[in-house]
């Protein structure tokens, strides 16, 4: 039901031809300070079936975006080494030495299971080896706290100018 065009709702549409990196934040206050609210305060909403008035609260369930979008929308670098969010420091990724960029061909491998033929397959994949490495720890909620709380808040920086050169003059609401 959710993939049907009449259930769809499109929340933000960002103006304009060229995509806004680092402002993205600005198309989204409205958005943001909207939601918070709907959750917080809920809004009277009728419900035609039961013939009756109730709170609606919101939520976002999930977000469907490209590896760009996907880092404008978590702020999450997807170039570079590290740009995997799940391996994080513990990637495989490399660089071409013909094209000096980064590649993470063959760096998910050790996902599958053991057992996987792909991991036993060397005519297919990076330097005709096989990959029998562990995948990365699964981080539990506390080591995830722990490394997104020591991370600064744009509440922290109002007014400020970011390592990007940009201007922040509003403040993120406190949403975890």
């Amino acid at each position: 039901m959710c993939k049907r065009r009449q259930f769809m709702f499109i929340a933000l549409l960002i103006p304009g031809p060229k995509n806004p990196k680092g402002n993205l934040d600005i198309y989204m206050q409205p958005l943001i300070e909207e939601l918070v609210q709907l959750w917080n305060e809920g809004m009277p909403t009728y419900d035609v079936f039961l013939r009756q008035n109730f709170l609606m609260k919101v939520a976002i369930l999930w977000i469907v975006s490209d590896c760009p979008a996907y880092g404008m929308l978590s702020s999450w670098m997807t170039a570079g080494s590290l740009a995997c969010p799940y391996c994080m420091e513990h990637t495989k990724a490399f660089r071409l030495a013909c094209r000096n960029k980064q590649s993470w061909f063959d760096c998910h491998r050790q996902f599958l299971p053991n057992d996987h033929r792909f991991r036993r397959n060397k005519s297919a994949f990076y330097q005709n080896r096989e990959d029998h490495s562990e995948p990365p720890p699964m981080l539990t909620g506390e080591q995830v706290w722990s490394r997104m709380s020591s991370l600064p808040r744009a509440a922290d920086h109002k007014g400020k100018v970011d390592g990007y050169g940009r201007s922040h003059n509003w403040t993120r609401p406190n949403i975890f």
